[in-house]
């Protein structure tokens, strides 16, 4: 490669004034954009946190509920003071942790994990204040409630204010152009993901390849931009800011290495390098040295000890009370099951669990007892069952087998499976044994955790949404599993399933 190039911030020689100017003039564009986004989130925050502590105190003080003691005198303009005193102090707060850093921004729930984090940072430096300086007295139940709502109130108005950005983003804004190095099978995976997802902000132009001709067109629509000797040019004519490495495209570590030196400290061009096994990237690595040599281990499964308690412990938390309070309603429905039509209450679905391990997940029975018998009178619905594992014209399905399918009313004894710690509240699409070959290469990820009664394909259309993008919603939830993300797909699934939008 030329010396003279952006990877050190110049252009080739061969790049025409027009073409820089234009470069230049997006990224100043774009720089701005981010800039108003960062303070139109900063205050958001502000407001948002005068909104919370506002609410602590009318519920702490306002109220007058039996459950607090009034060992500290209500006086507002005390807590007024306060929080404005505060507000710029948890800004810092949050700053510090990264929330408003553009890596942090934008990435679904780490943001939470984030605002969680500095919520509880500060909280715990005015206990420590409380305790050295004892003239600095608060009401605790006001100062814990202050916590509670800030972090709901900052999570909720970051939720909303990210949906806005998605929605720009499917409309070409908020995205950088991203160029993929490398068009093998692990190149056009990280590009299938990335196309699938136009909420990621990055828009892929193309890809440049060693073996494959500039010009070619590949599957998936895009093309080969050109060679590794033409990157500098290619960066500056299609205003590349992210350049992707597809690193088993490489057999030379030593091309790696000189595109890596090369664009590594470029103030233009950020460089990303996939892990070279992008198929099973979602269990998770782990690094060990033996003998001082570090050697990379695949994890059987996606979450850690800690993952699964928190997990377990969410899942109890929620499933116990619920049982309890829905016992009549699981009564009505089995005897409704059994009057409507002969055959067993539960139908017993034999679905693949962690590592491999099947099971039966428990439903109640919503077809015909002779659903095979209808179903191989009408092969044209058998072939479409076969290619797409759901009928949206089901002959098989009883009356009462279609309303509870609407609401997901069938799926409730699978709460059972998750005591049984069989399967999970959230997590991918339980599929059958004869399902896993449609996942090819994706298959060993689906294995890392447990089925979810609910998840991504659950809230991203449900039966409406195509087999492959099932799988993407699946590996994506894999990839990307918090508490976070949990929680934020429990109460995205109660409007879906009251909706009854994408069941049949």
């Amino acid at each position: 490669m030329k010396s003279s190039t952006i990877g050190i911030d110049r252009y080739p020689h061969n790049i025409s004034t027009e073409v820089k100017s234009s470069r230049l003039s997006s990224l100043q564009s774009r720089k701005k954009v981010w800039i108003f986004y960062i303070l139109t989130l900063m205050v958001s925050d502000l407001l948002l946190i005068g909104a919370a502590y506002r609410a602590a105190y009318f519920i702490r003080f306002d109220l007058s509920l039996g459950i607090f003691q009034l060992d500290v005198i209500p006086s507002k303009e005390l807590y007024a003071g306060l929080v404005f005193l505060l507000m710029p102090f948890w800004l810092v707060m949050f700053t510090a942790v990264g929330m408003y850093h553009r890596n942090n921004l934008l990435g679904g729930t780490n943001e939470y994990a984030l605002v969680f984090r500095a919520s509880t940072y500060s909280l715990l430096l005015l206990i420590v204040a409380g305790f050295l300086e004892q003239a600095f007295v608060i009401a605790r139940g006001w100062l814990v409630m202050a916590w509670v709502f800030s972090f709901f109130f900052i999570a909720f108005g970051r939720f909303w204010l990210r949906r806005l950005v998605y929605f720009f983003r499917k409309r070409g804004y908020f995205q950088s152009n991203a160029l993929i190095v490398g068009a093998n099978n692990e190149g056009l995976s990280l590009a299938e993901q990335l196309i699938t997802w136009p909420t990621s902000g990055l828009k892929v132009v193309g890809f440049v390849d060693m073996k494959l001709n500039p010009g070619t067109k590949l599957d998936n629509g895009l093309r080969v931009l050109g060679s590794v000797e033409q990157l500098d040019q290619i960066l500056v004519e299609h205003q590349v800011e992210e350049l992707v490495l597809a690193t088993s495209a490489h057999s030379s570590h030593d091309k790696l290495l000189d595109i890596f030196k090369h664009y590594a400290n470029s103030a233009i061009v950020n460089i990303r390098m996939s892990s070279g096994l992008y198929e099973i990237l979602t269990t998770g690595l782990t690094v060990h040295e033996f003998a001082y040599v570090p050697l990379v281990g695949v994890n059987k499964v996606r979450l850690t000890e800690t993952d699964k308690v928190i997990k377990t412990l969410l899942e109890y938390s929620l499933i116990i009370p619920s049982l309890i309070l829905l016992s009549p309603l699981l009564l009505l429905i089995a005897l409704a099951v059994k009057l409507d039509s002969p055959g067993p209450i539960l139908f017993r679905r034999r679905v693949m669990g962690v590592n491999g391990k099947e099971f039966d997940a428990f439903k109640f029975r919503t077809m015909y007892a002779d659903g095979d018998e209808i179903l191989d009178k009408r092969p044209e619905l058998k072939d479409e069952l076969n290619r797409n594992h759901k009928l949206k014209e089901d002959p098989r399905i009883t009356r009462l087998g279609h309303f509870l399918r609407r609401y997901s009313l069938d799926e409730l004894p699978q709460l059972f499976n998750v005591l049984r710690s069989e399967m999970a509240l959230v997590g991918p699409r339980m599929i059958s044994p004869e399902e896993m070959e449609n996942y090819n290469h994706w298959g060993i990820n689906l294995l890392t955790v447990r089925p979810g009664i609910t998840g991504l394909w659950q809230v991203s259309g449900r039966s409406d949404i195509s087999y492959q993008e099932r799988v993407n919603l699946d590996m994506y939830y894999i990839r990307n599993w918090s508490i976070w993300l949990d929680l934020q797909l429990l109460f995205r699934t109660i409007p879906v399933v009251l909706q009854g939008r994408g069941a049949y």
